[in-house]
């Protein structure tokens, strides 16, 4: 592995194999505290070539995070994790992260996140997407990240539910085709 970092350009030892695809900034209100510069100055002192910055709902932080990862020479990649209203638990929406593969997907995603805040609010103010809201076309440039145990399949393999597993498993690879990844994350715990 570490041949392959040294022939990538990345210096022996550092965390360039690594890069994080899901971070909340204090841009997401109620659950991070992690600020852009802070960020930034941590992933480029990690030596990771990448941080991907995916607030809930919302791309308030990209323009601060944009400049300052191209300032520390850290590739930035612009995303957001999407609030799902699921019908039969209205009060636990799943989550999809959504990463910009193209300018198109930051277009893409941008309507998405609009159309949440004007159609999808909640009493509360949180605003959901409607899975209907979820085609080919509006996903177009978008990679989804399955939202780990906050997912629809995720959920459904905690609950031991294998045929939802694969029905909604059928549904995001027909969205995303090969831009749909399972997200696995390592909290510690079993």
């Amino acid at each position: 592995m570490s041949e392959a970092l040294a022939a990538a350009g990345a210096p022996a030892g550092s965390s360039a194999a690594f890069v994080h695809l899901r971070v909340h900034t204090e841009y997401s209100l109620v659950d991070s505290v992690v600020r852009v510069p802070e960020l930034i100055e941590a992933v480029a002192s990690a030596g990771m070539p990448a941080v991907a910055l995916t607030d809930q709902v919302n791309l308030f932080a990209m323009i601060k995070f944009y400049r300052a990862a191209l300032e520390r020479g850290v590739q930035p990649i612009v995303g957001v994790d999407l609030l799902l209203r699921e019908p039969e638990e209205p009060a636990r929406p799943s989550r999809l992260t959504l990463l910009c593969q193209t300018l198109e997907g930051y277009r893409s995603l941008a309507r998405l996140i609009s159309r949440a805040y004007l159609s999808g609010q909640t009493p509360a103010g949180v605003a959901l997407v409607e899975r209907a809201w979820l085609t080919r076309e509006s996903c177009r440039g978008l990679i989804a990240l399955s939202g780990a145990m906050e997912g629809d399949v995720g959920r459904a393999l905690l609950r031991d539910r294998p045929a939802q597993v694969q029905a909604a498993l059928g549904q995001w690879l027909e969205l995303f085709d090969d831009r749909y990844y399972l997200e696995l994350q390592r909290l510690g715990r079993p």
